[in-house]
């Protein structure tokens, strides 16, 4: 009987480049899955649940070790302890706060202008409540983990590269340039804009001028980044941080 999966997750919130970070390590040979899953891994049947969604649109590459998904959203837990029997490497990523409540702002008043997340408040409280879960999470995981901030995959792509290769103990490195997939830009299983087709790592930043961020949205925001990241990173087997 063939060894099962071992599984690579990435903890992180929504707009923090993790659909780029999941479309290059899914295009490792021996990486499988690129997009969100959208399931909870506290018990064992959720593994066999991952690998029979991924299938239903991928096939298993022939000698791969990994099954990849991200979970951004605290409604889509990970019990670690539940899941014996399989090799788990664990990635956490935050980003900084003011730029990434305007991407939320921006996408939702695009795609779903109704949704909570479309306002400055909504988008504060999901990334507030986001970070602070993953602070708990990491206090308490018997995992050992690599935390890397998520600007140093824009700015800094070598160094992300490098050292979740060695992480991942992968047997030829990450590569800036990446394929695209069957779901690549499918609405719910990552980045949905063009940027994500252009199978590599894209210089640049996207424009958010038209999103204002009242004073107090901006100020809790840095407050829970400044508070919840040290606390991330000291838990951390491994930090990737993006020196200034």
């Amino acid at each position: 009987m063939a060894e099962p999966l071992s599984r690579i997750f990435l903890l992180s919130h929504m707009r923090a480049f993790t659909s780029l970070a999941g479309h290059i390590l899914g295009s490792h040979p021996r990486i499988n899955g690129y997009f969100e899953m959208h399931l909870a891994y506290e018990h064992a049947a959720a593994l066999d649940e991952q690998l029979g969604l991924f299938t239903q649109r991928e096939p298993i590459k022939p000698g791969s070790r990994y099954l990849f998904d991200k979970l951004l959203h605290n409604a889509y837990r990970l019990g670690p302890e539940a899941l014996c029997g399989v090799e788990l490497r664990l990635l956490v990523s935050l980003a900084r706060p003011e730029r990434t409540l305007k991407s939320i702002v921006s996408l939702f008043r695009q795609n779903d202008p109704e949704h909570d997340w479309a306002s400055p408040e909504g988008a504060v409280r999901y990334y507030v409540g986001r970070l602070q879960y993953l602070a708990r999470f990491c206090k308490s995981s018997t995992v050992p983990f690599l935390y890397y901030d998520a600007e140093l995959l824009r700015e800094a792509a070598p160094r992300w590269l490098s050292g979740v290769s060695e992480w991942l103990e992968l047997d030829s490195p990450l590569s800036e340039r990446y394929r695209t997939f069957a779901r690549t830009g499918e609405a719910r299983c990552g980045d949905s804009s063009p940027a994500i087709r252009a199978g590599r790592v894209l210089a640049g930043t996207s424009d958010y001028s038209d999103v204002h961020l009242p004073v107090e949205v901006c100020g809790q925001a840095q407050e829970a980044y400044q508070a919840f990241r040290p606390q991330i990173v000291a838990h951390a087997a491994v930090v990737l941080d993006l020196v200034d």
